[in-house]
């Protein structure tokens, strides 16, 4: 969870004209990474993944969904270059500001999160300037959808760069294309990312996209991690016959390693608003089972409103635009905010 330090000079590069120097982004601290032994730094899985996950699954580890930098600076404007895995930079129902571009937020004195800028992305390395008008703190959002093999922000010579990373505990998101971030227009408005801004806490970001199927292996990594909340958000990918049969081992696994931590298991989001789903129903089921078992601190979340009544909130009848991520997110604030609560000394 880092220190807050500001950089040295010393510690960045300037610019041929010496009027900005850039920093290195590790030297900031990025959050959202849930293990440090990775084989890239803004991997999601350690190294050692690759000898036990399905390949798609390590395939989609090199993307940097919800990894963040939270830093604070006195200048009042900054520059961003990055530079991505690979020159594949948007999709057919997502575009590139959300697939390969970064974002900027900015935290108001009155609190509240704002939106500030994108970074666009034209090829494999890009370069973008911010005007950031003083701001308690700035949260640069790195792309959902893309793996970074670098990523810097630069300042005039004569200001300063701090980091700020956030002393909490994560939350653990485990799921799909969705909680990727699919189909969101630019980082920050993945659903997850928004959970994170409005309750002030990290998100560690495990969605795979078509491959969240709660296989063991995933259980066995994520016990290794140590979250405030694990939510488990993978049935939108799972069969009612996988539902039954994978949920339950994989949620005492998890509880085997952290016998108090909250789990969450929530139903899959319905273009109808129909709620519990098929596989949502099979998975109140497991739920029931696992209660009556006496598995503590188990929660279901059923999906009513997470897309809206009236079917805009999708691109495609499954993955949510930017109105369903915001719908979605506050379905989940709602839900976790007690939780968190429920910790706070």
């Amino acid at each position: 969870m880092g220190q807050t330090q500001t950089l040295d000079p010393k510690q960045g590069r300037p610019d041929p004209d010496g009027t900005f120097i850039w920093y290195d982004c590790q030297l900031l601290d990025v959050e959202g990474r849930g293990w440090t032994d990775t084989e890239s730094y803004y991997d999601r899985l350690p190294a050692k993944a690759q000898q036990t996950v399905r390949e798609p699954v390590w395939n989609l580890s090199h993307h940097s969904a919800s990894m963040a930098v939270r830093f604070t600076t006195d200048a009042t404007s900054l520059r961003v270059r990055w530079t991505l895995t690979s020159p594949d930079l948007s999709l057919p129902h997502m575009p590139a500001t959300g697939v390969s571009g970064v974002g900027l937020y900015g935290l108001d004195s009155d609190g509240k999160w704002r939106f500030v800028d994108n970074g666009e992305p034209t090829a494999v390395s890009n370069e973008s300037s911010f005007y950031t008008p003083h701001r308690e703190q700035l949260l640069l959002y790195l792309p959902l959808y893309n793996g970074v093999k670098s990523i810097e922000i630069a300042v005039p010579k004569d200001k300063t760069i701090t980091a700020a990373p956030l002393k909490k505990k994560p939350i653990a998101f485990y799921g799909t294309s969705i909680t990727q971030g699919a189909c969101a227009s630019r980082p920050g408005m993945a659903f997850t990312n928004i959970v994170g801004r409005r309750l002030d806490v990290p998100i560690i970001n495990l969605g795979f996209s078509g491959n969240g199927l709660m296989d063991p292996e995933l259980a066995d990594l994520m016990a290794e991690l140590d979250p405030t909340i694990y939510v488990l958000d993978a049935i939108a990918n799972m069969s009612v016959e996988m539902v039954e049969q994978r949920v339950e081992p994989f949620v005492k696994r998890l509880r085997e390693a952290h016998p108090t931590t909250p789990i969450v298991l929530a139903d899959r989001p319905s273009f109808l608003n129909i709620s519990p789903t098929d596989s949502g129903e099979a998975l109140r089921k497991v739920y029931d089972r696992l209660v009556e078992q006496k598995i503590p601190n188990l929660h279901f979340l059923p999906s009513l409103g997470m897309l809206g009544d009236d079917s805009e909130g999708t691109v495609d009848r499954s993955h949510p635009n930017d109105l369903g991520m915001m719908r979605q997110a506050g379905v989940f604030m709602n839900f976790l905010q007690p939780l968190l609560d429920e910790q706070t000394p």
